[in-house]
């Protein structure tokens, strides 16, 4: 599958997707991730994510070699540096944080991950991140060193979408971050989408159905899931009424 296509091709139709990010640190083992990962397809997840922007312990290459044993949907890494790169996934959200100001994660991570991405078999798809303030400093604001984008002035968001657009990017990815105390709102989702062509992924402190849709209807065109599961993985059955 070319994730590129698949990404634009759901976009056109207007298709909302589901993706569930599994931290290395925090997944589920053995037939706890079969069971879990079963049940996300049952739900209709779409596609897998696995990463995060600090992994203490846990083991990326393992994590996904146990997941690709359940599943054929495709497991994308989302990195939290240049160290988090894995030939057993299919591709890599290549994450550029142009909401921030630090070039460490604006382009320096890349330029370390540069030969190793190119000598890889991975599909790459430059993102666009964008932090947004969520009420709390998550660990990606605190490991990133940046200050998230207000989320009272989505102009500022679209700006910073849209300037990330033009230079090349092929996705948006909005994220509150792990753990957030609230989701992004529906009026910074809208003013991204509306200023945008590209597709647009939402993520961060959705811990319901309800705010899964509410970001959906806003035009995300898709909504990452992961926090929640970490402690009520049985929740992944709500999302079956999408």
């Amino acid at each position: 599958m070319n994730l590129f296509d698949f990404f634009s091709n759901q976009h056109k139709n207007k298709k909302k997707l589901l993706g569930v990010l599994l931290d290395p640190d925090k997944a589920p083992e053995g037939e706890q991730l079969k069971t879990f990962i079963l049940n996300c397809e049952k739900a209709g997840v779409d596609i897998f994510l696995a990463g995060g922007s600090l992994i203490t312990k846990g083991n990326l290459d393992l994590l996904i070699q146990s997941m690709k044993q359940f599943t054929k949907l495709p497991v994308l890494i989302f990195p939290g540096d240049s160290s988090q790169i894995s030939n057993e996934a299919d591709g890599i959200l290549l994450l550029s944080l142009i909401s921030g100001r630090n070039p460490e994660y604006l382009i320096g991570q890349h330029v370390a991950s540069a030969s190793r991405l190119k000598q890889s078999k991975l599909q790459i798809l430059p993102t666009g991140y964008l932090l947004i303030d969520s009420g709390t400093v998550t660990t990606a604001q605190y490991v990133s060193n940046t200050v998230p984008l207000p989320s009272e002035k989505p102009e500022i968001a679209a700006n910073t979408a849209l300037a990330g657009e033009l230079l090349g990017m092929k996705l948006i990815y909005m994220d509150a971050g792990s753990g957030a105390k609230r989701c992004i709102t529906e009026e910074c989702i809208m003013a991204v989408r509306n200023t945008i062509s590209i597709p647009l992924i939402v993520g961060g402190g959705i811990n319901s159905i309800e705010k899964a849709n509410a970001a959906w209807n806003a035009g995300a065109d898709m909504v990452v899931v992961g926090t929640l599961f970490e402690k009520q993985p049985e929740a992944i059955t709500l999302f079956s009424k999408r």
